[in-house]
């Protein structure tokens, strides 16, 4: 006995339109998690910080994605992927502003997990509601 699954298709005019919002958002949340490694041993220097200290600039960041990537499938169910789109990127550019101020760096960088854990799943359900099965690999 044979069973199909169906998932719901969205219709998009520019699929790749679409898609290309969510791979920067995700693409920049990664991208920030390994520089800050990289810059670590100066944040250091200039904040006249401990590595124990600088180091859970990395930690807490991952750490809350870590606890968002599970909820994220629970958000959807309340909200529209358009809503949790709009509200990962913006939030995400917010705690960069938040972050740039040295004293809430952490902070900010912890709340820019939460943005982080929020796009990269979002960015895989957009793609399988976007594209057929046949075009996901391209």
């Amino acid at each position: 006995m044979e069973t199909t699954i169906k998932q719901a298709r969205v219709q998009v005019d520019r699929p790749m339109l679409a898609m290309l919002g969510v791979l920067i958002g995700a693409f920049v949340g990664m991208f920030s998690e390994t520089s800050l490694n990289i810059a670590l041993p100066q944040l250091i220097y200039v904040l006249n910080i401990s590595t124990a200290s600088a180091q859970w600039l990395v930690t807490g960041y991952m750490l809350v994605i870590g606890i968002i990537l599970p909820f994220s499938s629970l958000l959807t169910k309340w909200f529209s992927t358009r809503q949790l789109v709009i509200f990962g990127l913006s939030d995400f550019l917010l705690d960069a502003i938040i972050s740039a101020l040295a004293p809430l760096l952490l902070v900010g960088r912890m709340i820019q997990g939460i943005a982080t854990g929020i796009i990269l799943p979002l960015m895989f359900t957009l793609a399988m509601q976007i594209f057929s099965p046949n075009k996901l690999g391209a």
